[in-house]
């Protein structure tokens, strides 16, 4: 038996066995009618706090951290990268809290939902170089397609919100999906990879590769020479 269950993660299950066969429907639906859902208080809000922290370093650089989940990701990049302003959002208050005491000075953190918050950054024409989502929540089954991002009704918002994108998952249906609903959307080439094993990004990852899954990256193409990912 292993020493550590903990990392013992079961693979992705789904009764799919390839990309979805309503997605192309799906996407398209949301490209022609806007995503229309009121804004909630708590989300304006915290992009209000967004605003000021952004307008008090009005000549630095900007990175999102989709997701962040205890903002593992988003302390590594604010390292990496300490000329940017590395900005991590999740919805649970509980996962932020786990963040640690350590933080460097260009991580900003928010409680809020993406939805909301990707809408307004792009109705704000924020300017992020580089845009993160790791290991997003998958929904296998079939019938949770519009629970993934490519499938919500926000999607559409992704394209304007960065010049590049990167997304990791342990399930390549995921990515496979992705890159079929972002070829909707934008003409920004595509690339596809395994993810690497220097450094886990998240917890998540560590759970996934020390139980032996492969993890796979997509990104897409910059619109300019900005910040390159994370070595691998």
């Amino acid at each position: 038996m292993p020493p550590n269950m903990d990392f013992n993660s079961r693979s992705i299950d789904s009764n799919q066995t390839g990309p979805h066969a309503r997605l192309v429907e799906t996407v398209t639906k949301h490209i022609q009618h806007p995503y229309r859902q009121p804004l909630r208080q708590h989300n304006i809000e915290a992009f209000d706090r967004l605003q000021q922290r952004m307008q008090a370093h009005p000549n630095q650089k900007f990175i999102l951290d989709s997701c962040c989940g205890t903002g593992m990701s988003t302390r590594i990049f604010a390292e990496r990268f300490p000329e940017h302003l590395v900005v991590g959002i999740d919805q649970s208050a509980h996962r932020l809290s786990k963040q640690g005491t350590i933080t460097p000075d260009n991580c900003f953190f928010l409680q809020a939902n993406c939805e909301d918050i990707w809408r307004l950054c792009v109705s704000d024409n924020m300017p992020f170089e580089q845009h993160y989502i790791l290991y997003p929540n998958p929904y296998p089954k079939a019938v949770h397609l519009k629970r993934r991002w490519h499938g919500h009704p926000v999607f559409p918002v992704l394209a304007e919100l960065s010049e590049s994108l990167t997304l990791r998952s342990n399930w390549v249906t995921y990515l496979e999906e992705f890159a079929i609903a972002w070829g909707l959307l934008d003409a920004r080439k595509i690339t596809t990879s395994t993810a690497g094993k220097d450094q886990p990004l998240t917890l998540f990852e560590k759970k996934y590769s020390d139980s032996g899954q492969i993890l796979h990256q997509l990104s897409t193409e910059h619109h300019s020479t900005t910040t390159q990912p994370p070595r691998q």
